[in-house]
């Protein structure tokens, strides 16, 4: 008797561990942004959430088409900068030219500024992608020593042509009118383009949690990501999906490099190998393949690097990689990993 009630105790303990393994990331983004509260006023803390909230999301939009790559393709395709160096580079040639509607002050010129370059740097970016699948990555699938080397090949050769096109001097981008300063909610001062570019953040997450989860297309990308030998044996043309999710990210790439412009009001021709870092950084935090880890890693590097750049500068420089230090010798596969069968 005794046994059976021990048995059954069991069962019922079971699947509340289960929940609560399933809620601890969340609970560590959670006490992460809390902790150092106790460190800074609140207004302070405020500020820096925002800034890591910003700096996570515009992150998370330009690594969260490498994570579904790598997870649907087994790809590691270190070029991936390439397209967010293209997209900022695309998007300034065509927002130059228009300078005066993005010095107007008004909310519509600025954006049909703004609008125009974003789509062109997303469409040429999803283009080059297109191309870089084809040409560079189609022959060396399964090889990922080759894909290393080839896709830093291109990334290579794509900021050398970079430097043809626009020259080796970085460009001054300056922020629609619209977008500069700030606002004030009682004592605390909230930069306007840091929460444009959470907003901006936050809807991507949606829309790609939407498809994914409610889509027969998304479906299928996520049977692809666990088991893409069984969608392929059901009759879809999975290669078909490969070449459009790989589209899609190296759109993404590209709307995120815009952003990152902006935010730095400035581009370079190595900008997309210097973001690369956190990128990586990202996808191994969250788990390779996982859009939800992806979004959740981005929130923390972007919170971890401003707490510690203001409470303890010298150690900023290495706190992103402490941090997934720290992850993976908590959890191996990352905070969400993709079961692969």
């Amino acid at each position: 008797m005794a046994t059976s009630e021990a048995t059954s105790s069991a069962v019922r303990t079971a699947p509340l561990l289960d929940r609560l393994k399933g809620q601890a990331p969340a609970l560590v983004v959670i006490l992460i942004a809390l902790l150092p509260i106790a460190l800074m006023d609140l207004s302070t803390w405020l500020v820096l959430t925002l800034a890591g909230l910003a700096m996570g999301m515009m992150i998370f939009i330009m690594a969260s088409g490498l994570t579904l790559v790598f997870g649907l393709m087994d790809v590691l395709n270190f070029g991936h900068g390439a397209f967010i160096s293209f997209g900022a580079f695309l998007a300034t040639a065509v927002m130059l030219p228009l300078t005066p509607w993005m010095e107007a002050d008004s909310v519509w010129l600025n954006l049909a500024a703004l609008l125009p370059a974003i789509a062109v740097a997303m469409a040429m970016a999803g283009a080059l992608g297109y191309v870089f699948e084809r040409v560079l990555i189609m022959p060396v699938y399964g090889n990922h020593l080759k894909q290393i080397l080839i896709t830093m090949g291109g990334l290579i050769i794509a900021e050398q042509l970079i430097v043809v096109l626009w020259g080796p001097d970085e460009i001054p981008l300056i922020r629609p009118l619209t977008f500069q300063g700030s606002f004030t909610l009682g004592d605390v001062t909230f930069e306007k383009y840091r929460l444009i570019a959470v907003i901006i953040g936050l809807l991507v997450f949606a829309v790609l949690s939407l498809i994914l989860s409610r889509t027969k297309i998304g479906l299928l990308i996520r049977a692809g990501v666990e088991n893409g030998e069984m969608v392929e044996a059901l009759g879809y043309r999975i290669r078909r999906l490969f070449i459009g999710v790989f589209i899609a990210g190296s759109a993404l790439a590209g709307l995120g490099g815009v952003m990152w412009a902006l935010y730095e009001e400035v581009v370079t021709a190595n900008m997309g190998m210097q973001v690369m870092v956190l990128v990586f950084i990202v996808i191994i935090i969250g788990g390779l393949g996982s859009v939800t880890g992806c979004f959740v890693g981005a929130v923390l590097v972007g919170l971890v690097a401003n707490y510690a750049g203001f409470l303890a500068p010298k150690v900023a420089l290495v706190s992103n990689i402490a941090l997934m230090v720290i992850v993976l010798m908590w959890r191996p596969q990352g905070l969400f990993p993709v079961a692969k069968r």
